[in-house]
């Protein structure tokens, strides 16, 4: 049989480390499948809805320390790619796109399910181009693999039916893409000027991100000289909560009041490997300084009185021996006591009274929390999940969290699980999934059982879309559209084939997350959590006060009275 285009495809994946591909078949993408069927190396992980391909190669890439990849069939296949695809670009992933397209002799001819992939794709990816002819390959595949690898995203090749069949008598390179490790850090000048904004600085007050990850020893040290209390931002947390007695937790609409006022109360604000998008959230008068290895992202958030282009890691390595140690700690004791009084509160709105329903989610992250592994990864559904994840989950430095930070998308924990599952055999993996989220792509499910992917989810089913109805009330409006009839995940499970189990009282909540964690295969279980769970941003503006109010107003006006006792009961009495 000759070689073919889809066969040079194929190999040169194998030869830049490629161990699965995330996909639905389809006609157009015979050609490719049966190149990885005939090379026996690749597993093609079969899925239910092609979006939960891109998600679960986006997990399996940053699990796996590689690129990975997804693929779709000719229109609607891979036009289903792309929401998980902007999550993947917008959270600087590396993954490859295989879209595949109609026949080469019947595009402009608004063949059946024709498309513009190369349009469709522009916004969600660094590299975006179709395959035409043998001669581009195999240096096709290496121009999108090393786009995506350098810039840390998305590349798509397009490639028809048709053309994926051509004979090409290229052989491929055993170095198939180049990974490089720079080391990026500011100029001797660029340091010299920071560290005298640091030296001259009285409260001083870190706000650290995704970026940080590798830099925690260093950024400890910073800390130390510095005398200054750390904000992190949600990515931030698996790489910088634990071990650090200068955390006063985070900031922004799931954040902390002792995280919000450590930055509002400070005279410089240092922001190292951060693109907090929540501007509300910075302070007005202090002076900021940012770090950030994309240049282009300095002073897009908040205007800055110095900004420089450096790996965090490197460029406090380098920082350090110009600080001078004549801060005091009163800043940063202020605010690290404050923290403690923060997080005792917290903790203690995290308990269940065994007869007492519905159960309350912070109990039930608490519980999952202490129970999961060290080396537990966690993915968590946008809206609740997520609040519950940021205060709950306790990070150990081998913990993993992953979430839809960037993209804010529905839907994301279960696909995410799926790749990291696949990526690590290993480990436990934990989905923390919101009763609307799994809704929405529950078919994949099925992926679990089929594939034997023994991913623990855990569904807060509180019977709504319930971050959204929090910002409707905060907002004044009456929920409209939020309420859920859900069935009983927990059979809806079983009937798959999967381990169901539904818990209703506090009481039973414990030994129900041991058995889950326990079981060898799949479990979904099924958590009836508290609908009626307040969970405000750490300061709350006139206008929030006045919306909730006129909220109340308007449920007692439209006979929603019993909504108010409910909200007061469950948040007040415990």
């Amino acid at each position: 049989m000759k070689q073919t285009i889809a066969d040079l495809l194929i190999d040169s994946l194998l030869n830049a480390g490629v161990k699965r591909i995330y996909g639905i078949v389809g006609d157009s993408l015979n050609a490719v499948l049966d190149s990885i069927r005939r090379s026996g190396k690749i597993d093609w992980i079969s899925v239910r809805h092609e979006e939960v391909a891109a998600f679960a190669a986006g997990s399996d890439a940053l699990l796996s320390n590689s690129i990975a990849v997804c693929a779709g069939s000719s229109g609607p296949g891979n036009l289903h790619l792309i929401n998980g695809l902007y999550d993947c670009h917008r959270s600087r992933i590396p993954v490859l796109a295989i879209a595949a397209h109609i026949p080469s002799n019947e595009i402009g001819g608004d063949y059946f399910q024709q498309t513009n992939p190369e349009h469709l794709f522009k916004e969600c990816s660094h590299f975006c181009e179709v395959v035409t002819k043998p001669e581009q390959m195999p240096r096709m595949v290496t121009m999108a693999l090393q786009h995506s690898i350098s810039r840390k995203g998305v590349s798509v090749l397009v490639l028809p039916g048709d053309v994926a069949l051509l004979a090409d008598n290229e052989s491929v390179p055993e170095q198939v893409i180049h990974i490089t490790q720079p080391v990026v850090r500011p100029s001797d000048e660029e340091l010299k000027r920071l560290s005298e904004y640091l030296n001259s600085g009285k409260r001083i007050t870190l706000l650290c991100g995704a970026g940080c990850e590798g830099a925690h020893a260093q950024l400890m040290q910073l800390c130390d000289k510095l005398k200054s209390p750390m904000v992190i931002a949600l990515r931030g947390k698996e790489h910088l909560e634990y071990d650090n007695p200068y955390l006063v937790g985070l900031t922004g609409l799931i954040g902390y009041s002792s995280g919000y006022h450590a930055m509002m109360d400070c005279d410089v604000l240092l922001m190292l490997g951060t693109d907090f998008p929540y501007r509300q959230f910075l302070p007005k008068k202090s002076i900021i300084l940012q770090v950030d290895i994309r240049a282009e992202h300095l002073g897009r958030r908040a205007a800055l009185a110095f900004g420089l282009c450096g790996d965090v890691k490197y460029t406090v390595e380098s920082l350090l021996p110009l600080l001078s140690e004549t801060h005091d700690t009163h800043h940063l004791d202020k605010f690290v006591s404050n923290y403690r009084d923060v997080r005792r509160g917290l903790d203690k709105l995290a308990i269940g009274k065994p007869g007492r329903m519905p159960i309350h989610p912070q109990f039930l992250t608490k519980v999952i929390s202490n129970l999961a592994s060290e080396g537990t990864v966690f993915t968590c559904d946008v809206g609740t999940p997520t609040l519950w994840a940021a205060r709950y989950l306790e990070m150990n430095g081998k913990r993993r969290l992953l979430g839809s930070f960037n993209h804010g998308t529905m839907a994301n924990a279960l696909p995410q699980a799926i790749g990291a599952q696949a990526a690590r055999p290993e480990v436990q993996v934990v989905a923390l999934s919101g009763d609307g989220g799994l809704s929405m792509l529950m078919g994949d499910l099925l992926t679990l059982r089929q594939h034997k992917l023994p991913v623990k989810v855990v569904v807060f089913n509180n019977n709504a879309l319930g971050f959204v109805e929090l910002e409707m009330k905060s907002s004044g409006y009456l929920e409209t559209g939020t309420g859920l009839e859900n069935p009983n995940f927990a059979d809806v499970a079983q009937a798959m084939g999967i381990e169901g189990i539904r818990v209703e009282d506090p009481a039973d909540l414990e030994n129900a997350v041991k058995r889950a964690f326990s079981h060898n295969g799949p479990v979904v279980l099924d958590v009836v959590v508290n609908r009626q769970e307040l969970s405000l941003p750490p300061s709350i503006k006139l206008e929030q006060a006045q919306g909730f109010t006129l909220w109340m107003l308007k449920a007692v006006l439209n006979g929603q009275g019993n909504d108010i006792v409910e909200l007061a009961k469950t948040n007040l009495i415990r």
